[in-house]
């Protein structure tokens, strides 16, 4: 058992487990810590089914979560759900609803007796890796976790198909990343149909890939009833340099169309199109920005399903890092389990280069990516190699161990690498035992994994999944929610007498068009007023000075007082979206009386720029640990998620500084250890050598006295006495060895002391930052004197889509 926990919760390190000793087969008490910021070049975790492969990755992701980052944890198998399963107060009551009634069955006991004997043998287990209950404690504190299950409502429900979210402006500009994005979301989606699409020869993957392209391009999302619209009659009417219907006629369109629609038919499909939208940030971090563990279980879907829906994810993962500014340290965590399949060496699946793009880029954004897998032969190692940090348990086969030693070689790009020494220790691995090959370290490990805070309870039926979901009911926030702009919708709640095509109108009001948004149901236009300016924000001490568009549709009312801006909602939409020309065969309602008359738009339109004046503000928080002040637009909840990151690089750029500031001395005091160990080894051979001497020279000298033929002589006696004379030289000789003893634990004493002075220093450097719990101060930015320029107030006419229950709801883009 350990000391305690200082030996191991050490600043900015993963505790993965102890040193062992394979020719003794017996682990030492040699600590294993790999630096978090490590990781930002990658691992790759191998190892046969039963090496301890799952244990080993669960115990890194602890760790992650523990030192709050967040992590996104692809889960094919069903077993990374046992991150949930983590109970500080050990007992057999929280262990027993996760005992299987088999497993108790198979052991001839009661389930109850079971989850006894389980949480005793948890108990031992932590306790013996000296690790007590808080820090199970500390880990759920430290971070959100949450299980969520696309395409079934087990878990946490996520939205995949209810909309084709564009790219962030930072990655539709740079060219390949977006050709990359379209093609590979187009490839997603016919292989969900299981169609095997060439991006350069099938029709369909070019028509698919098009519409994405002119979406996005323009910064317009997508859903799904919107693509199967566009697939019968296209926005573009030629691809490439041909007609359209020349390259994929209208017929063969309405076929293609109706097998997507047939799948969006499919019972049970449905669930793809509900829940949270699948957005990486939410992902990573709860709406309060708290550091989440997502577990992305995808055990229950099909091998097209899986396929789909980890493209889709890593199509995210890519566009939310492009969107992050530069760092060293580790911002989060992608990790993947069985990766077989996805990585291949020949084959070319939708999700390979996107898993290229990640390990040749996500380092220089502090995103780690880590990647699990047992069948290694099935794995591109040259993408691998990439890989700085490689953990390798128990292989099955002679070829698993070939491709293995490949992939370090590879890895090791050129440097040391003693192959012969490796085959033979790979040979020697057993359960929970893994070769460390790291590039930051200067010789590989062979360590044992430390036993995991979560119940390893073994892959999580659905029924445990929903216990483990929140019961409120409540669908969780995305990260982004309440957000400036966010939209109230003016529901229309009365029926009014409607027309087909638009009411004359006064010349002298500007109309405008709010774009349609496709679905099913009848859409009415209602009349509302439109209000568009630019509004200047400028504070020298926040070192702010910016000009926002801001849009604001406000509803008429039937009382005296026909507009108030005061009822305004921020309206979420591009200017350049908006049309000026009315849609044809739409139906409207009927315009008030009061906004029919020209004379009131202008009193309207100062009335807008009072009203913007009073209510326009920007919101920006301050951190008074960090002096730091939240970006204009930057939520709450994205300020603390950059607050936790900014004080890890603080830590880890301190850290850097005081080992480069020890290191010097830690060098000279290494040098003169290694002398006075080497000062004992001669002095202990020295002595060795004098006890033999002497011993042979007091036998010689006897035997000559008492077995010689003469008599006992002086000169006899006198070597009797030389010899004598020598035992004591012997004794002085062994003094000596005690002396350079005693000199080299002086120094080990004085190494230690250094060690132990650092990790005080180091320890210091952290206070326990928790960016969630810090209180910060609100700013609030008023527009600056002559700051708001009015740029149109007129009649907008607003889609509303009449529901199943005859109400109104908003359907607009």
């Amino acid at each position: 058992m350990l000391d305690g926990m200082d030996d191991y919760e050490k600043l900015g390190a993963f505790y993965l487990g102890r040193r062992y000793d394979l020719a003794a087969g017996e682990r030492t008490d040699d600590l294993v810590l790999v630096d978090a910021k490590d990781l930002t070049t990658h691992a790759v975790v191998i190892g046969m089914t039963g090496s301890g492969k799952t244990g080993l990755a669960i115990g890194m992701l602890e760790e992650a979560a523990i030192d709050r980052i967040p992590v996104i944890a692809i889960d094919p198998k069903g077993d990374l759900g046992n991150l949930l399963l983590t109970f500080p107060g050990l007992t057999a009551e929280e262990f027993a609803p996760w005992i299987n009634a088999q497993d108790a069955a198979t052991a001839g006991k009661e389930p109850a007796a079971l989850a006894a004997e389980t949480a005793e043998r948890w108990r031992k287990g932590l306790a013996e890796w000296g690790q007590p209950p808080e820090r199970i404690a500390r880990l759920r504190e430290a971070a959100d976790f949450a299980i969520y299950t696309p395409g079934s409502t087990a878990g946490r429900p996520l939205s995949v198909l209810k909309s084709f979210a564009a790219p962030p402006p930072a990655l539709r500009d740079d060219r390949d990343l977006f050709r990359e994005r379209i093609q590979t979301t187009a490839t997603s989606v016919l292989a969900l149909l299981g169609v095997e699409a060439d991006p350069l020869t099938s029709r369909e993957h070019i028509l698919v890939s098009t519409l994405l392209q002119k979406a996005w391009g323009e910064g317009r999302d997508l859903d799904v009833p919107a693509l199967i619209q566009q697939i019968q009659q296209p926005p573009v009417r030629t691809i490439g340099v041909m007609d359209i219907d020349q390259v994929f006629p209208a017929k063969e369109r309405f076929a293609f169309a109706m097998q997507l629609n047939n799948l969006l038919a499919a019972p049970g499909f449905e669930a793809w199109m509900e829940g949270e939208p699948l957005d990486a940030a939410s992902l990573l971090y709860s709406p309060s920005g708290k550091p989440r563990v997502s577990v992305l279980s995808i055990a229950h879907l099909g091998d097209a399903e899986r396929m789909f829906f980890v493209a889709m994810l890593l199509n995210s993962v890519i566009g939310w890092m492009r969107q992050q500014p530069g760092t060293g340290s580790l911002r989060a965590i992608l990790y993947m389990d069985e990766l077989f399949g996805y990585l291949p060496p020949t084959a070319n699946p939708p999700t390979k280069p996107l898993f290229l793009t990640l390990l040749k880029q996500a380092r220089a954004f502090g995103l780690g990516v880590v990647l699990s897998t047992q069948n290694p032969v099935d794995l591109d190692y040259k993408a691998l190699s990439n890989a700085g940090i490689w953990c390798i348990g128990r292989l099955q086969t002679e070829r698993d161990k070939a491709r293995v030693m490949e992939g370090l070689e590879g890895a090791a790009a050129g440097g040391a690498f003693d192959k012969a020494a490796t085959e033979r220790i790979l040979a020697g691995l057993g359960k929970r035992v893994f070769y460390l090959h790291s590039v930051h370290a200067r010789a590989p490990v062979v360590f044992q994994t430390r036993w995991t805070l979560a119940y390893l309870g073994g892959p999580l039926t659905r029924e445990q999944i929903r216990r483990l979901v929140p019961t409120d009911g409540a669908a969780p926030t995305t990260a982004g929610a309440g957000a400036a702009g966010a939209m109230r919708a003016p529901l229309a709640t009365e029926p009014r007498e409607e027309f087909v095509g638009p009411p004359a109108i006064a010349p002298g009001i500007p109309q405008y068009f709010l774009p349609v948004a496709a679905g099913e149901g009848d859409v009415v236009l209602h009349p509302h007023a439109l209000g568009v300016a630019d509004v200047t924000f400028s504070n020298a001490k926040a070192r702010v000075d910016r000009t926002d568009r801001v849009l604001h549709l406000a509803p008429f009312a039937d009382g005296p007082v026909a507009l108030d801006w005061g009822d305004a909602d921020g309206l979420v939409l591009a200017l350049e979206a908006i049309g000026q020309t009315p849609p044809e065969g739409m139906r409207f309602a009927p315009v008030p009386p009061a906004a029919s008359q020209p004379k009131a738009w202008p009193a309207w339109g100062k009335a807008y720029e009072k009203w913007l004046r009073g209510a326009q503000q920007l919101v920006l928080w301050r951190s008074p640990s960090t002096k730091l002040v939240s970006g204009p637009g930057e939520t709450e909840a994205a300020f603390r998620a950059r607050l936790q990151h900014a004080n890890r690089e603080v830590r880890d750029a301190a850290v850097e500084k005081l080992r480069a500031k020890y290191a010097s001395k830690a060098a000279t005091l290494q040098e003169r250890l290694r002398r006075a160990e080497a000062a004992v080894a001669r002095e202990q051979q020295e002595a060795s050598a004098a006890k033999v001497d002497t011993a042979m020279a007091v036998g010689g000298a006897l035997l000559g006295a008492l077995l010689g033929r003469r008599a006992v002589s002086a000169t006899s006696l006198s070597r009797v006495g030389t010899a004598v004379r020598g035992a004591g030289r012997a004794s002085k000789q062994a003094g000596d060895v005690e002396r350079a003893a005693g000199t080299a634990e002086a120094v080990r004493q004085e190494l230690a002391a250094l060690e132990q002075q650092v990790q005080d220093e180091v320890a210091a450097l952290d206070a326990g930052f928790d960016a969630q719990q810090e209180v910060l101060e609100e700013i609030a930015i008023k527009p600056k004197a002559g700051g708001i320029h009015v740029h149109a107030v007129g009649l907008a006419w607003a889609p509303f889509r009449r529901t199943a229950q005859g109400g109104l709801e908003p359907a607009w883009e």
